[in-house]
């Protein structure tokens, strides 16, 4: 199997903290987020995407996020840049490159759900204008409509458009993508933590992690051990995790993961309006799960 492997590994999809009153960006937080995700091992990051409530910052805050991640790490930075506006994805991309985003994320137009032809001039045009790498986002959860396999195998014949990542939920959509992207500079990653191990054992390169916020030491090792081939490794540490990935799913994504960081003591769980904060069940699961992991670790390394 041919891979370009410009996308291999883990890529936490980070949050973005906010000050108390939620009205501003907690910078320095972002930064020492940042630093804890590349000093655990990460292969890059991936601010200001659906984790990072992108849905609720203006362009110019989209902007300075992705420039104090930039500014400070030396992993890749791969910048959530999509829009349902092709007009606005052009501009957030543009402007992402210009603050040292090594590549840009792109989400598939949501709600006025363009058809094959729209969702193909979308991704184009970007690409088209920004000569940076760029990975097509689909999830149809969020979205309300899906990228048909024929579409992405068509943008990856495009030279800036060298990534896929997948969050369909549909294994056989992914597989196809992944047989009819062989011979391209392209790679698949996976969009949903549940389904890393299962889509890396067909071809796929890594993940756009948010469990890797919590644990990018565990999602590492899984990973890089799929990579590997060593597939007993990798299923132990994803039934291990598990529990966890289920659990920041409880409830719409960010919330139970900055929830979860902020049982870790990574910062306040501050969520911008319409998101609210975790439920009194969600807390207690998490902080319980955590524990868990604490313990097994601990286990681990004192064996």
């Amino acid at each position: 199997m041919i891979h370009h492997d410009t996308f291999a590994g883990v890529y936490p999809a980070m949050t973005t903290p906010f000050t108390d009153s939620t009205d501003d960006v907690d910078h320095e937080q972002l930064a020492a987020d940042a630093r804890r995700l590349a000093d655990a091992g990460v292969d890059g990051l991936v601010p200001v995407g659906s984790t990072g409530e992108a849905a609720t910052l203006t362009h110019d805050e989209h902007a300075e996020v992705v420039e104090t991640v930039v500014d400070a790490v030396d992993v890749p930075v791969i910048a959530g840049t999509g829009s349902n506006s092709t007009r606005e994805a052009l501009d957030l991309t543009e402007r992402a490159a210009a603050a040292g985003a090594d590549a840009a994320l792109l989400i598939s137009p949501y709600y006025n759900k363009p058809e094959p032809a729209g969702q193909y001039e979308h991704f184009a045009t970007v690409a088209d204008a920004v000569d940076i790498p760029q990975i097509v986002y689909n999830v149809p959860s969020r979205t309300g409509s899906n990228l048909d396999v024929d579409t992405v195998v068509d943008l990856a014949g495009h030279e800036n458009i060298q990534g896929y990542k997948a969050a369909s939920g549909d294994a056989n959509q992914i597989s196809e993508i992944i047989e009819r992207t062989r011979e391209e500079a392209f790679d698949v990653l996976s969009g949903d933590d549940g389904m890393t191990l299962p889509v890396m054992s067909m071809g796929a390169t890594g993940t756009i992690s948010v469990v890797a916020n919590v644990e990018p030491e565990r999602t590492s090792r899984l990973v890089h051990a799929a990579l590997e081939e060593d597939f007993e490794t990798a299923r132990a540490i994803h039934h291990e995790l598990g529990p966890l990935t289920r659990a920041l799913f409880r409830e719409t994504n960010p919330i139970p993961v900055k929830e979860a960081m902020a049982i870790r003591g990574y910062g306040p769980a501050e969520m911008r309006p319409p998101l609210t904060r975790g439920s009194d069940e969600t807390l207690r699961v998490l902080t319980e799960l955590l524990a868990d992991l604490e313990e097994t670790e601990s286990a681990a390394t004192e064996a």
